[in-house]
């Protein structure tokens, strides 16, 4: 695994994003097409998505996480923030949105692992949550299931996560469930991004990559996976110890893990 640093959330957004537009050409020339999973990061996909050479009609993107009972006129759905920052501005014509507010979300939840596990994963775009989750797996993350998406429960640092990037007004009113994408399943990706900003990250950032490998760490077990790239600002890596600081600073691609 590797962590680079950037000193602010544009620069960190537009290598972020370079790095995703030649994992997808390189797919597509290799394959004839890119299968990618992606998360809501404004910065990162606004720089993706004027990349240029990308032939959007041979990328398939999948959904990593939604809320249950959530539609998507609502400003915090995924499916809306995915709709408007990635599917209308390339155009791409295959894609598997979860629907949150479906009568049976176990249904969705099949459907969409049928459709995922269909053929691997390119690369996956992540976020890690300021309790360090990765997708909604919340701590303690399961590290074991194999269904490539599961339902999961919120814990209270998840949700108030929500309200503090305002996109409820209070606790009360952000789901308790969703829908998910596995741990293990984010791990069959052939390659995985992780783009986290932001100084309410970064006591997650420190237990994730210098603490234990942990389900009480959920995204600390992107350390295990061969191809994985964690990009940091300076205020998301600020608690990282001085040695590992000094360490990014004189490389930005040194390499952390176990």
């Amino acid at each position: 695994m590797l962590l680079k640093v950037f000193t602010d959330k544009k620069s960190l957004g537009s290598a972020a994003a370079e790095q995703a537009a030649n994992a997808i050409r390189r797919a597509i020339k290799e394959k004839g097409e890119a299968r990618v999973t992606a998360a809501s990061q404004f910065e990162f996909l606004n720089a993706l998505t004027t990349a240029p050479n990308i032939d959007w009609r041979l990328v398939e993107l999948f959904h990593l996480d939604e809320y249950i009972g959530l539609p998507l006129t609502h400003p915090g759905s995924f499916r809306k923030m995915l709709m408007e920052q990635l599917v209308q501005k390339t155009g791409v014509e295959r894609y598997h949105l979860l629907d949150g507010d479906a009568p049976d979300h176990s249904a969705v939840a099949r459907e969409a692992s049928k459709q995922l596990a269909s053929a691997p994963i390119d690369i996956a775009f992540l976020g890690i949550g300021e309790n360090g989750h990765l997708a909604f797996n919340d701590p303690p993350a399961d590290f074991t299931v194999e269904d490539p998406y599961i339902i999961v429960n919120l814990d209270e640092a998840c949700r108030q996560q929500q309200v503090g990037e305002a996109w409820f007004s209070d606790i009360s009113q952000v789901p308790k469930q969703a829908i998910s994408m596995s741990v293990r399943q984010i791990l069959k990706a052939k390659e995985i991004l992780a783009v986290v900003p932001d100084q309410r990250k970064a006591e997650a950032i420190k237990a994730c990559f210098e603490g234990k490998i942990s389900p009480m760490a959920p995204a600390s077990i992107l350390r295990r996976h061969p191809n994985a790239t964690v990009y940091l600002d300076n205020n998301s890596a600020s608690l990282l110890s001085g040695e590992l600081q000094s360490r990014l600073a004189m490389d930005s691609q040194a390499a952390v893990g176990e």
